[in-house]
């Protein structure tokens, strides 16, 4: 079944990293040197970029700490990086103007599509990573009946996970908190972590690394939930515009992948300290590294999971009929991939 897909001393923690939100951004400046793609002939660009301060965006978080965007742009643009606490709000910057890419979630991905058509899935970045955590004792669907329980916001990846988990096991819920089980959008992930740990909710559906500090404090995994959980996209007018560029990214991110995959270790302790350069604080390394171990970082955007997840939000009514056809442009990802010796991917 698909997902029914941003210790006081790791609490705290994870206060500070919930409390970053759209205005935590970093710029690093491209190099002198000449980029590879042959995009320093043109005039350079400012590549706005989002993506999420959960592990579950790790790929963008190691690309960043490793340099791997400024070395393969080059001389042709900058970066500039922000860190959102949900992917509503990260689909909400990227359809006003505010970012030409994003490091995001699948259901946030379907909405602005749905909702403008000018973006593009251009990569896959993670699967897995989230889970339905509960408190000891409760085992089944039918006891979270008049329980109370967190999601990161409305309609994003974990909302429509636990409330079609629900469903399909006979708990209604609906979208202003009421049904048998009352899911409540929490902002920031941490605020549900303190939430479940003082006993106001039951449990609640949340990325790493909080459905693993939930667990820490004393919750139990009622489900782990499969499937892509991140995504990389861009608006089609920058990448018609900038292709170059667009390539050059997607260089970093395979390569960050890579990395991930031949050194675990300083891959972990990368995206601990690069979200402690937007939250405040680095998580407690034990918490990074039990978040990594639930989640295979991939290029492969998983596009039969994603017309899940759609399928599934159309039938909780958070979303309209939706056709998914165009949503993805593999051609630039594959094109990096055949030059590094990887496989290919496809929709």
């Amino acid at each position: 079944m698909r997902r029914v897909t941003s210790a006081a001393v790791i609490g705290a923690a994870l206060l500070i990293a919930g409390c970053s939100s759209s205005s935590s951004s970093s710029t690093s400046s491209g190099s002198t040197s000449t980029s590879t793609s042959g995009a320093a002939a043109s005039a350079p660009v400012t590549v706005r970029l989002g993506f999420l301060s959960n592990i579950t965006h790790a790929s963008a978080l190691v690309a960043l700490k490793e340099g791997f965007f400024t070395k393969d742009l080059g001389s042709a643009g900058t970066l500039k990086a922000t860190a959102f606490s949900s992917g509503t709000e990260e689909t909400t910057a990227i359809l006003a103007g505010q970012l030409d890419v994003a490091s995001v979630g699948p259901n946030p991905a379907i909405t602005a599509w749905q909702k403008a058509g000018n973006i593009a899935i251009i990569s896959g970045a993670a699967t897995g990573g989230a889970s339905i955590v509960v408190k000891k004792g409760i085992t089944s669907a039918a006891q979270l009946k008049g329980k109370s329980l967190a999601t990161p916001s409305l309609g994003n990846t974990q909302d429509v996970a636990l409330r079609y988990w629900l469903k399909q096991n006979g708990v209604t819920t609906t979208i202003t908190g009421g049904g048998d089980a009352f899911i409540k959008p929490t902002k920031p992930n941490s605020a549900a972590v303190l939430q479940f740990k003082s006993g106001q909710i039951a449990g609640g559906s949340e990325p790493a690394p909080y459905d693993i500090q939930m667990v820490a404090d004393g919750g139990t995994v009622l489900l782990s939930e499969p499937g892509v959980t991140t995504l990389i996209m861009v608006t089609k007018s920058f990448l018609s515009a900038h292709p170059a560029v667009v390539s050059d990214l997607l260089k970093a991110q395979v390569q960050a992948n890579d990395f991930i995959k031949s050194n675990p270790t300083q891959a972990q302790s990368d995206a601990n300290a690069e979200l402690a350069s937007y939250t405040g604080k680095p998580l407690k390394a034990s918490l990074i590294a039990a978040s990594f171990k639930e989640i295979t970082f991939t290029n492969d955007p998983d596009a039969s999971s994603l017309k899940t997840d759609a399928s599934q939000a159309v039938s909780l009514g958070l979303l309209k009929a939706v056709n998914l056809d165009g949503i993805f442009d593999l051609d630039p990802l594959n094109k990096v991939l055949a030059a590094a010796g990887e496989s290919q991917v496809s929709s």
